[in-house]
């Protein structure tokens, strides 16, 4: 059994930073390419980032390139990612997602494990 814990979520201001963490149990996390989504109020889940299963390779969405950092560290099954300059349009739940497959996929329907979330509220 495969389980992921998202921490690392709170209430913060416009311009600050904060670092979610994502632990998954069970020994096949480095085999898992790793991804964060998010989904905000009344809106539908959207893909973050996502990184391969030995952190050479990372995809990020357009509207978050430049300020989050996606990264792991497999000798702790853990996944993390990095926020900077938060902006009010980041609020939302946040999840993240294991894919066995080899392939990077950026797709919520690709990913077989999630997370239960961790909100971020950003406030102006």
């Amino acid at each position: 059994q495969v389980q992921l814990v998202e921490s690392g979520g709170e209430l913060v201001q416009a311009g600050d930073s904060l670092r979610l963490s994502c632990v998954v149990s069970g020994r096949t996390f480095r085999s898992y390419a790793m991804g964060w989504f998010r989904q905000a109020p009344g809106k539908e889940r959207e893909f973050v980032a996502v990184i391969s299963w030995n952190g050479d390779t990372t995809y990020y969405a357009d509207s978050v390139k430049g300020r989050f950092t996606i990264s792991r560290d497999n000798s702790k099954n853990t996944a993390y990612l990095q926020m900077n300059v938060l902006k009010p349009e980041d609020t939302a739940a946040y999840y993240c997602a294991a894919d066995p497959s080899i392939v990077i996929h950026k797709a919520a329907d690709e990913y077989v494990y999630w997370g239960q979330g961790t909100q971020v509220i950003v406030s102006s």
